[in-house]
């Protein structure tokens, strides 16, 4: 028997809505990555992307547990002599609440070329708005 492997004529993208009204930040981006990945579905390869499209709305609304409100710190460095920025949990909340789950899925995703090319299916949007609905997308709950 011979091994499968995706042909891009295989592949059928579906759109994904997911509200992240009150869920938790690490459960939400794990799922979510799976999704992009695509190994929710019986073609999965690692080598291609069989993923789907995702859009998050509320993203403002996500929840972590614990102290990591007032504890969990995002850094990242200009390049220059001296230039590690840092900002909190709740900080970037109240400013871009799309960083912190883009920055959670990211994470969980490859981190080569496949990754970035899965990364770019996946829209997130702070309130309830988003330009997708001609995609037609599909609800999702992970409760």
């Amino acid at each position: 028997m011979k091994t499968f492997s995706p042909k891009q004529s295989d592949i059928e993208r579906k759109w994904y809505l997911v509200d992240a009204n009150n869920q938790v930040l690490g459960r939400l981006a794990s799922h979510v990555a799976q999704i992009l990945r695509g190994k929710h579905k019986a073609i999965f390869a690692p080598h291609v992307d069989t993923g789907d499209h995702v859009v998050i709305i509320n993203a403002e609304k996500i929840r972590v547990t614990g102290k990591k409100a007032g504890q969990k710190r995002y850094t990242h460095s200009t390049g220059y002599p001296g230039g590690l920025r840092e900002i909190s949990f709740e900080s970037l909340l109240a400013k871009q609440p799309e960083r912190i789950l883009e920055h959670a899925i990211r994470g969980m995703l490859p981190h080569n070329r496949l990754g970035r090319k899965m990364i770019k299916k996946l829209k997130i949007y702070s309130g309830e708005a988003h330009p997708h609905t001609s995609q037609n997308p599909e609800e999702l709950n992970f409760n």
